[in-house]
């Protein structure tokens, strides 16, 4: 009589009880581990019938290890960032300071007085939080905080501008990660698009001439992630805004910076970036930036400018849609503090990053190409550029020292890489893997350094 090959695989709670799976009984839980085995069990009796050879015990148990982690484990995980980029969109962007993580566990483990009034003792308004330390750092009347700058955006134009013209240069047409369009954007709003001038030159007279009874706002959008270069002109801010300030019935001036800095990027050799203070200083009504780019805090929305503006903003039904949550207030109070005292740039690790001194760098990557050395790899040290990122100051680099480890599969090394854990994040410059040391924190140096010995041991075996 032939083998039954159903009879070599193991019951269901006989694999459950297997000491190799106790561990995973433990971090996920007895049903959810058993309903993971019942399945993966299924899917081998499956191939079992198309003719497939069953897998040993031992083999079954890898699987399911692999399998359970796979969809029980949190998805999402810490990793570490050695491409360079410092507001790395998909890699969480902004890194919280030490201050800003400790605000949000304050406020997470307990109650707080996020809409209660502690002086009258009654209800209050999480609006409040915040307020008057952006208003003394840009010098805006009022200020309010939404959940991202889409939604800032949005809220100013559905507010301001529902069912009238927006008039907005076509070079301000932007386009941002994640399909943010400012044209999606406007006709989401309620509002109709006015374009003027062209692609390249825009002039004082094209928004004059598109100015009629329905206008409802002119809209400046910071250009963010690209440039225009050659043969252009551009109306600033202060020219727009005297000419809404000049019309016989004044309209609101809305600039959107979309990331947003209150520190000058030129002393740390970055081309100008425009602050939210000159923005307000330029006569801007509303001024919209992120709060998770180069301010360094946590995912927001921020809206400064006119207090009487601010207030129909606050009234608005959308805005409790909107709305930030008490982590995120407390974290982004504790990233204004950090400007208020006048030490963004030591306490807040994107600032950090960027003023870190290029001989700092080279002198950390010389020591990791001396730790590595004993793995017998090709290593080379070689000047690179560290990019802002974020949709921050297209073509801008930070000039760094890259770790760069030579690799005849570089893809291979990189897939080695992000499997470990944590991952690690790298690019590669034509065969070479290269690790740039201005977005890798120092604690983590070991742990980095461990894992290229781990990846090169695995695409070498």
């Amino acid at each position: 009589m032939p083998d039954n090959p159903y009879r070599h695989l193991p019951g269901l709670d006989a694999l459950l009880a297997r000491p190799d799976v106790l561990p995973l009984v433990t971090e996920f839980g007895r049903e959810p581990v058993r309903d993971e085995a019942r399945d993966l069990l299924d899917a081998i009796r499956a191939d079992i019938r198309a003719g497939e050879t069953p897998p040993n015990e031992d083999e079954i148990v890898v699987r399911l290890q692999d399998q359970a982690r796979a969809h029980l484990a949190s998805s999402l995980i810490p990793v570490i960032n050695a491409t360079g980029v410092i507001v790395h969109t998909n890699l969480g962007r902004a890194l919280l300071s030490d201050a800003a993580q400790e605000a949000m566990m304050a406020v997470a483990r307990g109650y707080s007085n996020l809409e209660y009034d502690l002086p009258a003792g009654k209800r209050g308004s999480r609006y409040v939080h915040a307020e008057a330390m952006l208003t003394r750092l840009t010098g805006a009347e009022a200020a309010l905080v939404v959940n991202n700058n889409a939604a800032a955006v949005n809220l100013a134009l559905r507010t301001l501008a529902a069912g009238r013209e927006v008039i907005i240069s076509r070079s301000e047409l932007v386009e941002i990660g994640g399909g943010f369009r400012i044209p999606d954007i406007l006709a989401q709003s309620g509002a109709t698009l006015v374009e003027v001038g062209t692609t390249n030159r825009t002039r004082l007279a094209d928004y004059e001439n598109a100015l009629t009874e329905n206008t409802g706002l002119l809209l400046k959008v910071h250009q963010s992630n690209y440039r225009i270069i050659g043969f252009t002109a551009e109306v600033g801010l202060k020219a727009l805004a005297g000419l809404a300030r000049r019309l016989e019935s004044p309209i609101p001036v809305v600039n959107d910076l979309g990331s947003g800095t209150l520190l000058d990027t030129r002393p740390y050799g970055l081309a100008y970036e425009p602050t939210v203070q000159d923005s307000i200083n330029a006569g801007a009504d509303v001024v919209t930036f992120s709060g998770d780019k180069l301010l360094g805090g946590p995912q927001a929305g921020i809206i400064v400018g006119r207090k009487a503006i601010i207030d129909q903003l606050k009234r608005q039904p959308l805005t409790r849609a909107f709305r930030v949550d008490k982590t995120t207030l407390a974290a982004l109070q504790a990233t204004l503090m950090a400007y208020l005292r006048g030490s963004a740039t030591e306490e807040i690790p994107v600032w950090r990053m960027i003023s870190t001194p290029s001989a700092e760098l080279a002198k950390r990557a010389r020591a990791w190409a001396d730790v590595l050395a004993e793995t017998g790899a090709r290593i080379e040290l070689t000047p690179g550029g560290s990019a802002v990122g974020g949709g921050s100051l297209p073509g801008q680099t930070l000039p760094t020292t890259l770790l760069a480890v030579a690799s005849p599969h570089p893809q291979r090394l990189l897939a080695a890489l992000r499997a470990g854990s944590p991952p690690v994040i790298a690019r590669v410059q034509e065969n070479w893997v290269v690790f740039d040391p201005r977005t890798v924190l120092s604690e983590q140096e070991p742990i980095l350094l461990d894992a290229i010995r781990h990846a090169l041991k695995i695409i070498n075996d």
